[in-house]
């Protein structure tokens, strides 16, 4: 769940920056990953471990929909308590 939730707020991230570089195809995004703090459902500010593996799959099926099906996703686990988006190519 909380995966998902952020696979779709760093896709939001991911969207924005490529509607201001009118970027018409996106070949990798490479992020740092902390962990991360969530807040949701009534639930309180809590911090998550989040998985590589189904962040990944999160962001894939996401941008998949707006027609960024080929992205290669280069994630780091970082210390931290958040996510940064390094550069998108």
């Amino acid at each position: 769940m909380h995966d998902f939730l952020l696979a779709k707020e760093i896709a939001d991230k991911v969207l924005e920056v490529a509607r201001e570089n009118k970027l018409e195809k996106i070949s990798q995004v490479v992020l740092e990953l902390g962990s991360v703090s969530l807040a949701h459902d009534e639930f309180e500010e809590h911090t998550e471990d989040i998985s590589v593996d189904n962040l990944k799959f999160g962001l894939e099926e996401i941008l998949k929909q707006s027609g960024f099906d080929t992205i290669d996703f280069k994630i780091t686990k970082v210390e931290g308590d958040n996510w940064r988006l390094v550069s998108m190519a």
